[in-house]
């Protein structure tokens, strides 16, 4: 104890509490779990690194700070595991902890889902079995390229160096390529626009008489998020709508894109891109000098076989005693028409004969006399068919005649005439008895000269 210096005694002092590792360690780690616990964190994977126990490690950071993970193979076995990889956006829910043998807090990771470029690709993913189902990536309605094309379109940024590269292949290559460039910007909002509305106006420029081979959609190198343009819906139609072949060559050779399927060509970078497109100016000098060489060789070959023939030809008999030949060749002809008229003669005299047997086996028959002998035929079968009509006519007429008395004579009229009468009751039947009438009834008497109507009274 020591005393100040009014001689009073200092109170006694407090020694601190002195921690070890562990302790801290662990208090460290009951405040994070206790006080933060599961939590949900956004960020970027890095330093991915996968155990043979099927542990998982990575690293998640945004621009300001960084997150170490683990990720147990038994958390994610009863899930959808997500394939990690450095690069990868990913939002992952996890317990808030510290690895004490490092001193190191830590997120044990129980669930991960893609974030930020991950739902791009989902995105992307969408839009691409969306478009295949349309058929808008069938191999078979791709179209080949021109061998040797005269012009070209380009749509890309102006003064982006996919541009100055592919010019500079293109230069080299085929100078005398005509090259139009429709400028457009190729990431950040609107440039899915921008690069639609490019492949259409080079469209229409070919419409309108500045016909165009080729059409190329190009971009450098980048994130999936600066490639993402070229990921949009309206260039993939407007790829796929365009009436010139369409060439793909963005970013570079690991990157794929939806124009990359829609387009009739992909080019894994827009240098290669030039390279497909533009045929080498002196390849084509080096197969010209081939072709070249090979037509004079060819035509070296065929001089040398006309001049042998036309020696055998000069040495042939016809050439050196053409007179003699001449006269032996008209000498042929001359046998040749006296034999062809001797022919001629005997087939004429053949078909003379022949004709002249027909023509007596058709006197023999004499049609003339058959056609007569058939008019009489005809003639006296017509007078019978005459009389037998005009007898049974006349025999109708008699029976008819013969009828007509009949019914003169059995007529009522005629019974009337001889002073006989008919009695008719007023409804026009006859009266047959005297029974069959009442007192007051009506009677009609028809006589031969008229008819007598009155009134039975008894």
């Amino acid at each position: 104890m020591t005393a100040d210096l009014f001689g009073s005694p200092e109170p006694p002092r407090e020694e601190p509490r002195v921690f070890s590792v562990s302790e801290i360690t662990r208090t460290v780690r009951a405040v994070l779990e206790d006080e933060i616990g599961t939590v949900w964190v956004e960020g970027e994977v890095s330093n991915y690194r996968k155990q043979a126990s099927g542990h998982q490690y990575f690293t998640l950071k945004d621009a300001q700070a960084q997150l170490a993970c683990v990720w147990f193979a038994r958390s994610g076995s009863r899930l959808k595991l997500v394939a990690l990889g450095d690069g990868m956006q990913v939002q992952v829910r996890g317990a808030l902890t510290v690895y004490e043998a490092r001193g190191q807090y830590q997120l044990n990771v129980q669930l991960v889902q893609a974030g930020g470029a991950g739902l791009l690709q989902a995105k992307f993913e969408a839009l691409k079995r969306k478009l295949e189902a349309e058929g808008l990536f069938d191999p078979a309605g791709k179209r080949a390229l021109p061998e040797f094309p005269t012009a070209i379109g380009i749509v890309t940024s102006p003064t982006g160096a996919a541009l100055r590269d592919m010019l500079q292949v293109l230069a080299r290559r085929a100078p005398w390529l005509r090259v139009i460039v429709s400028p457009a910007r190729v990431q950040g909002d609107g440039a899915a626009e921008e690069i639609a509305a490019g492949v259409a106006a080079l469209n229409r420029l070919s419409e309108a008489g500045r016909t165009l081979d080729v059409i190329v959609v190009a971009r450098g190198g980048g994130s999936v998020e600066d490639l993402w343009a070229f990921n949009e819906e309206v260039v993939a139609r407007a790829i796929a709508g365009s009436a010139i072949p369409v060439v793909s060559a963005v970013g570079h050779e690991i990157d794929f894109t939806i124009a990359d399927f829609v387009a009739d060509l992909r080019a894994p970078t827009p240098s290669a891109a030039a390279e497909l497109i533009a045929p080498d100016a002196a390849e084509l000098a080096h197969r010209l000098a081939q072709w070249a060489g090979q037509l004079r060789r060819q035509m070296a070959v065929a001089v040398t076989a006309q001049r042998k023939r036309l020696d055998f030809l000069a040495r042939d008999s016809f050439f050196r005693e053409p007179a003699k030949r001449l006269a032996a060749a008209q000498q042929r002809t001359d046998l040749a028409a006296e034999a062809l008229g001797r022919v001629l003669r005997e087939r004429i005299a053949v078909e003379r004969q022949r004709v002249e047997t027909l023509f007596g086996q058709l006197r023999q028959h004499r049609p003339d006399q058959l056609v007569a002998l058939r008019r009489q035929q005809f003639a006296a079968l017509a007078g019978r068919l005459q009389a037998r009509f005009k007898e049974a006519w006349k025999a109708r007429q008699t029976r008819l005649a013969r009828l007509a008395e009949m019914l003169r004579v059995l007529a009522p009229t005629a019974t009337l005439a001889r002073g006989y009468s008919i009695t008719l009751q007023a409804d026009g039947t006859p009266l047959l008895t005297a029974a069959g009438v009442r007192p007051g009834a009506r009677l009609i008497t028809r006589l031969v000269d008229g008819e007598i109507a009155s009134r039975v009274e008894e």
